[in-house]
């Protein structure tokens, strides 16, 4: 048997203190004896009392009161964080509007005033009639921290189902609101977690999925196991409502239904529980009421995304047999694969999202992580582009096979939101909003470069910053990424990342593999035993901003959040010497314990599992909790993690964890401080005050530690 210490503690202890003495007095955090067997290799865990809950371990609230005390003491010291602050709310404060969607002849949207806590969803008649405001978040708390959490409106727009999450928790409640009559409805349904609503075409009532009622206490922590599909009906209570579909004999399977637009079958996803893209595909007949599901795809092989259908003819937007995706025709009375129909083949570029709106299938592709998109028939045949104003990201395009118009949105790094409606008849595209923020974009550029990764992968890397940037190594640089379940980068506008670059700035946002620009082979490759691929690519990014002199070391500051915390967090202990500031988000540090928690089993297609023997040894190699046990004293990077006490999707011992064994190990002058923010989750409705405060925080801590002297702007 091996076995495995975290680190010599006398020895640290000693360095530690003696590093702290010359900069910051940390809180005593107690270590306790805590070690786990791993198919025969024993890994310490002294920090293990940091993953109780802190609404109900005294220990763990003082300890989070005590270092929220360090860090705002650090903050407080800083003379350019007011600045900051009032710079950036300047620049947060325009009207911020979503693309319009229409339901029932109607036209809804959402708008914020610019500072608004929460945005307020507003309908009209007409595009150029009056809106009336229909629900307002900012009402249902004086802090913000209550928001709407999806939303769903019946056939007809007499009703809308929508989600309320308190303090930024995965949990929300459902509520049902009279659209014409403007009020809510008595309906609250509760205990219910990464599902949206499904209405009945009679506007009865919709489908929705939920868990069981947790343990008293263990509502923020426990697995969420045994989800079910329910069918509510308006105006009774959520104990008459009636279980469509579960599956008792795999309690972690999840289930998510939709109702196709002729309002006659119920299309069921069921996930495998550890993704929740690769599903088997179940559909009822609702017009016959005692007719049993039927599974069509009896698999969890591939991703099937249901986008509609033509009668008994089901359409998909799937990987089966196209990497980069592709649209079939699946005829429900002849099912067999062998009768599956390609309408739209894969390409050459990924196929990121399909809308079946006015009877086309508009399709959304990434050229290189940026938004191409073009038009199809229903017989798959090639129609037009989609005429886009530039270099940018669109997003939207949703609509009923009914409707002649749909609505997107572009926008880009230096470029803010823009509304178009399209006409599908003419495929004309009109401007109908146009954000006013505060700035001039032509003062800015972007490009991409790609870099070669440590086995010869080209990493495509977004670059934008002020005009006239001189390449001499001097420049405070922040490079973002992420890096994993199938999601792109693509360049989109972030009042943040403006004032990052209003500042003298240098962005760059790196498009790792694990991620979905170029299909699932490039998601694959950054998956499981293939993960160190994602910290090599973004290694290969930095080393290549200090080679070409856009920045040094010092001045390399690196962020991401959730997964992407887990990549700074990996890269941050194996190359610390090649950064100057770290900013790990809500990251995912324990990575031999992540499952036992929450949602934290849906990862283990992308990570794999510690239960899995050649897995854990993976996963125990870069894991930055253990990375840093292992290593034991070492200089590291100014680093300050954020994370939240009610986020429930990565909760918060994973960062509570490793900032406790950082401060422990940290034998240079660099600070590392945790920023935890209360009453606040992942990040999901986190109120505009609450994200203006912690932006500000964190510019203000690169520019102390960064040391340069930022423009604030006006």
């Amino acid at each position: 048997m091996r076995w495995v210490f975290a680190l010599a503690a006398a020895a640290s202890v000693v360095v530690s203190a003696l590093a702290q003495e010359k900069t910051l007095k940390y809180p005593d955090t107690k270590r306790g004896d805590q070690a786990d067997d791993y198919h025969g290799t024993r890994v310490a865990d002294p920090y293990r009392w940091l993953e109780d809950d802190v609404r109900k371990s005294k220990d763990v609230a003082d300890w989070v009161e005590a270092e929220n005390k360090v860090t705002n003491a650090f903050l407080e010291t800083i003379p350019q964080r007011a600045a900051i602050k009032q710079r950036i709310t300047d620049l947060w404060n325009y009207e911020k509007y979503s693309a319009p969607f229409k339901v029932g002849g109607r036209y809804f949207f959402f708008k914020n005033d610019g500072l608004q806590n929460q945005s307020v969803l507003y309908t009209q008649d007409r595009l150029d009639g009056p809106p009336r405001l229909l629900i307002d978040p900012n009402t249902w708390s004086k802090d913000g921290t209550v928001a709407m959490a999806g939303s769903a409106l019946s056939d007809d727009a007499r009703y809308l189902a929508y989600g309320v999450a308190e303090a930024g928790s995965d949990w929300n409640t459902w509520k049902v609101f009279d659209v014409a009559a403007g009020r809510p409805l008595g309906d609250e349904i509760r205990w219910v977690k990464f599902s949206g609503a499904a209405w009945t075409p009679d506007g009865k009532g919709f489908f929705y999925s939920r868990f069981p009622e947790p343990q008293k206490g263990a509502a923020f922590q426990d697995l969420n196991v045994n989800m079910k599909l329910y069918y509510h009906r308006v105006g009774t209570p959520q104990t008459e409502d009636v279980l469509v579909y579960h599956r008792p004999d795999h309690p972690k399977w999840g289930v998510n239904a939709g109702v196709s637009e002729d309002g006659r079958y119920l299309v069921i996803s069921v996930n495998d529980g550890t993704t929740s893209r690769k599903v088997r595909v179940v559909y009822k007949d609702l017009f016959e009421p005692y007719g049993l599901p039927v599974e069509l795809v009896d698999n969890h092989d591939n991703k099937f995304n249901f986008l509609g259908n033509d009668g008994p003819v089901f359409f998909f937007q799937t990987d089966y047999q196209a990497p980069k995706y592709q649209v079939i025709a699946v005829d429900t009375r002849t099912p067999d694969r062998k009768n599956w129909k390609t309408l739209v083949p894969e390409a050459k570029e990924p196929l990121e999202g399909v809308d079946l709106v006015g009877n086309v299938f508009i399709c959304t592709y990434l050229q290189d992580a940026k938004t191409r998109v073009k038009v199809h028939d229903l017989e798959g045949r090639f129609v037009r582009d989609v005429e886009l104003p530039g270099i940018g990201t669109a997003a939207g395009f949703n609509g009923k096979r009914t409707d002649t118009e749909t609505f997107y949105t572009f926008s880009s790094f230096a470029t803010p939101t823009s509304i178009y409606r399209y006409d599908v008849l003419t495929g004309q595209s009109k401007l109908i909003r146009q954000a006013n923020v505060k700035f001039d974009p032509s003062q800015y550029e972007v490009k991409q470069v790609f870099v070669p990764s440590k086995d010869g992968t080209k990493v495509p890397v977004f670059l934008a910053h002020k005009k006239g940037l001189k390449l001499d190594g001097t420049n405070p640089t922040l490079l973002y990424g992420y890096g994993g379940f199938n999601i792109s980068l693509t360049p989109g506008f972030s009042v943040s990342r403006l004032q990052w670059m209003e500042m003298g700035g240098v962005l760059a946002v790196a498009n790792l593999r694990g991620g979905g620009e170029y299909g699932d082979t490039w998601h694959r490759a950054g998956t499981k035993l293939q993960k160190q691929n994602v910290f090599d690519d973004f290694i290969a990014a930095a080393e290549y901003l200090v080679k070409e002199k856009y920045t040094k070391p010092e001045k390399l500051a690196v962020q991401g959040g959730s997964n992407g915390g887990l990549l700074v967090g990996a890269v941050m202990t194996q190359r610390p010497d090649l950064f100057g500031a770290c900013l790990p988000a809500v990251g995912v540090m324990d990575m031999l314990r992540f499952q036992k928690f929450t949602a934290g089993r849906y990862w283990v297609d992308d990570y794999g599992s510690s239960d899995d023997p050649s897995e854990f040894e993976a996963l125990y190699k870069f894991s930055p909790y253990h990375a840093l046990l292992r290593n034991g004293p070492r200089k590291y990077p100014a680093t300050m993690v954020t994370t939240a006490d009610t986020d429930d999707r990565v909760v918060p011992g994973h960062s509570f964890k490793f900032a406790a064994a950082l401060q422990a190990v940290q034998t240079g002058p660099a600070p590392v401080l945790i920023r935890i923010e209360t009453k606040a989750g992942h990040g999901a409705g986190k109120p505009t005050a609450k994200v203006i405060e912690e932006v500000a925080d964190q510019w203000a801590f690169l520019v102390k530690v960064l040391d340069f002297k930022p423009d604030i702007g006006k």
